[in-house]
């Protein structure tokens, strides 16, 4: 793989090409005609990769070596009539690997990269009644967890994990369909990213408790 480097240095210094490689197996299992298992495992490493420079705001460094390895777990379908579910884990070891020194001498080399959660999981299931009086109305609910993440290369702090749950409630009749969705159920505080807002840093608080609702007609 071969991608031009872009951004500019603090020095006005002209980037090297970003080069990687990538490996990768996995595997797949139905579960039933509905229901299936997908595993995979990973290792990527890209060289000469451009990213913030910690101590110059709006300029960019390149690191020698990044290397992002790990498995992704994938559940996905129909369990039984009306009751679909999709889940994902990702266990994500997201590194420097070989490092440039930058001209402040700064040496990123083991870091974790910024951002990036050591752990994630997933899962989004729904259930819709199939039969009498209540046909077409159905629940949905949302687990998101997320690992703690550095807050930059230079992996000053780390953004704390964070666990959030999300519901649905829609009713469909012949070619309409009402939803109501809540993010955040219980309303927890959690942040949901870091950027380099202002010297120091920042973070970018996630979504507090909200409700949104949507009406669809199908011609």
């Amino acid at each position: 793989m071969f991608t031009p480097g872009y951004g500019i240095t603090a020095d006005g210094e002209a980037f090297e090409p970003e080069r990687g490689r990538q490996f990768e197996i996995g595997a797949k299992a139905d579960l039933t005609d509905k229901l299936s298992l997908t595993l995979a495992a990973f290792d990527i490493r890209k060289q000469n990769v451009s990213t913030d420079d910690p101590d110059n705001l709006g300029f960019s460094i390149q690191t020698g070596e990044q290397t992002s390895r790990g498995i992704e777990l994938n559940l996905g379908g129909e369990i039984s009539p009306g009751w679909k579910m999709t889940a994902a884990y990702t266990y994500l070891d997201a590194f420097v690997s070989e490092d440039n020194p930058d001209s402040q001498g700064n040496d990123f080399e083991g870091n974790r990269l910024a951002k990036v959660p050591e752990n994630q999981f997933s899962l989004w299931t729904t259930y819709e009644i199939q039969k009498g009086n209540l046909a077409g109305l159905g629940f949905g609910l949302g687990l998101f967890y997320v690992g703690e993440r550095q807050r930059d290369l230079d992996n000053t702090y780390t953004l704390p994990s964070y666990f959030r749950t999300d519901a649905a409630l829609f009713y469909k009749r012949d070619n309409w369909r009402a939803q109501l969705n809540i993010e955040n159920l219980f309303d927890i505080d959690y942040f949901r990213s870091a950027n380099y807002s202002f010297v120091g840093g920042g973070v970018n608080p996630g979504k507090p408790f909200a409700v949104t609702a949507s009406f669809a007609i199908d011609f």
